[in-house]
């Protein structure tokens, strides 16, 4: 079972995300908790995907974030947001966040994007993301000089960049070009020394810049 805890302000919004992601056979929603309340249900109930609300009223997503990075078996955590422009994203992807969600992501994707993070997946959809880097345009001159390093990838280097930036997990990637998981991960790990990222959401948000997912709008209408 993938253990999941949802931190919104909203109780609406976690009883929905409980509600739908309890359907799944192989998930289940040990907590749903106010942002004051994250940190301590996190260390009780060790979860293994937590989807926290950016911003909440008692605290903000970003200083939850932080506290829970620094736990000895952090969990893998994704953002829930609004607004796909949301300001605040592109500081909680460079702070440890393994991908974004909106709030109205379609019900009947929610669960495959909660095996997505588990897994080791990037959740962050090329529109998204392009509406990322467009709401933070002071880090463009810096951006555009790490998107540079991309240039330096082989040619199945940037095609595993690209399936790492679509969500896929090793195992995924391995099936999509016909490799063993081994030999992805030494791929993984070329394309983070190259990139001098050390996520696989920061090289997704290099492939992003680069120009590598344009034009790819069939996966990301999959995801």
């Amino acid at each position: 079972m993938i253990r999941v805890v949802v931190v919104d302000d909203e109780a609406l919004v976690r009883s929905g995300f409980e509600l739908i992601l309890g359907a799944a056979d192989d998930i289940e929603v040990v907590a749903t908790t106010t942002g004051a309340e994250a940190v301590d249900a996190v260390r009780r109930e060790a979860p293994d995907v937590v989807l926290l609300d950016i911003r909440m009223p008692d605290v903000d997503g970003l200083t939850v974030l932080r506290h829970l990075r620094a736990l000895p078996d952090a969990p893998v955590v994704a953002m829930l947001t609004t607004f796909d422009a949301d300001e605040y994203i592109l500081t909680a992807l460079r702070s440890g966040a393994a991908g974004f969600l909106l709030k109205d992501t379609e019900p009947d994707q929610l669960a495959q994007l909660v095996r997505t993070l588990h897994a080791g997946g990037v959740v962050m959809s090329p529109k998204a993301s392009r509406a990322v880097w467009q709401s933070h345009p002071g880090a463009t001159a810096a951006d555009d000089e790490e998107a540079a390093r991309v240039g330096r990838l082989t040619e199945r280097e940037r095609e595993v960049l690209v399936l790492i930036a679509e969500g896929l997990s090793n195992a995924d990637i391995g099936s999509r070009v016909h490799l063993s998981a081994g030999t992805v991960k030494d791929h993984v790990s070329a394309i983070l020394t190259k990139l001098r990222v050390n996520s696989r959401v920061r090289a997704a948000l290099l492939a992003q810049r680069a120009g590598l997912l344009d034009g790819r709008n069939g996966s990301e209408d999959r995801r």
